[in-house]
C-alpha cells in the first residue's frame, strides 16, 4: 500500500509553515498544503484544534502520525524522506545546528518580524501607527541577533559551511520580512557573511517557489 502523501495545515504567509515547507521541497517530498487562516475573522477552526491544541500553525500528518511545533516536523522531514541531509551527521556540528534554530526561536522570530518589520513596514503600509518604542527597543536585540549568527558562520555558502542545512531553512522567511524594513537592510550588509548568505538562500528555488506577497 502507498504512503500517504503527508500533509502540512498552515497558512502560505507564516514563517514557520514556510520553514516546514522549504524543508519538503528540500527533500523532494510531494506533499499537500492545508489552508488554515489562524487570524481569520472567524477564528482558528475547531476541528484544527485537535491536531494543535494550542491554535499555531503549522501543523503536519504523515501516514497517520501526526506533529506540531515546526523544529519537529522538520527534523522528522529530514530523517524520513530519502534525499540529502538536512542535519549535520558530527555531533557539535549537529548540536550548533539546534543551538541557531533555538536562537532564531527564542530571540530572532518577534524581534525581526513583528518589532520590526511589523512595526516599520507592515502596520504603515496598512494604515496603522509604528510603535516607535517597540522598535528602538527591539533594535539592539536584533543587533545581538544579526552579530551573534555572523559569529557561528562557517566558511562556506550555507550558515554552517558547504552544506544547506536545517539551520538555513529556520533563518530565511524570518530575514525575508526582516530585508524589507530598510533597517533590516542595511543590519544584513554590515555582517559580511550574512549578507553572503542572504544573497544565496533568496536566489534558492526552494525559496522562490513559496514566495508570498505579504
Amino acid at each position: 500500500m502507498a504512503a500517504e502523501r503527508p500533509r502540512l495545515f498552515g497558512a502560505a504567509y507564516s514563517v514557520y509553515v514556510r520553514i516546514a515547507r522549504l524543508a519538503l521541497i528540500e527533500k523532494s517530498v510531494d506533499h499537500e498544503l492545508v489552508p488554515v487562516d489562524i487570524f481569520s475573522p472567524e477564528g482558528i477552526p475547531e476541528w484544527y484544534r485537535e491536531r494543535h491544541p494550542f491554535g499555531k500553525i503549522p501543523a503536519f500528518e504523515h501516514d497517520g502520525f501526526r506533529l506540531f511545533e515546526t523544529a519537529a516536523i522538520t527534523r522528522y522531514i529530514d530523517e524520513v524522506f530519502p534525499g540529502s541531509a538536512l542535519q549535520p551527521a558530527d555531533v557539535r556540528e549537529r548540536a550548533v545546528m539546534t543551538q541557531i534554530v533555538s536562537l532564531l526561536d527564542a530571540y530572532a522570530y518577534r524581534t525581526l518580524v513583528w518589532d520590526i518589520y511589523v512595526e516599520t513596514v507592515s502596520k504603515p503600509r496598512d494604515g496603522g501607527a509604528t510603535d516607535a518604542a517597540r522598535v528602538a527597543t527591539a533594535l539592539p536585540r536584533a543587533r545581538t541577533c544579526l552579530e551573534t549568527l555572523e559569529s557561528f558562520k562557517r566558511p562556506g555558502r550555507w550558515l554552517l559551511g558547504d552544506r544547506l542545512r536545517l539551520a538555513d531553512l529556520h533563518a530565511a522567511p524570518m530575514f525575508a520580512f526582516f530585508q524589507k524594513a530598510p533597517t533590516g537592510r542595511d543590519m544584513i550588509a554590515e555582517c559580511e557573511g550574512l549578507a553572503h548568505w542572504w544573497d544565496a538562500i533568496h536566489s534558492r528555488a526552494s525559496f522562490a517557489s513559496t514566495e508570498t506577497n505579504e
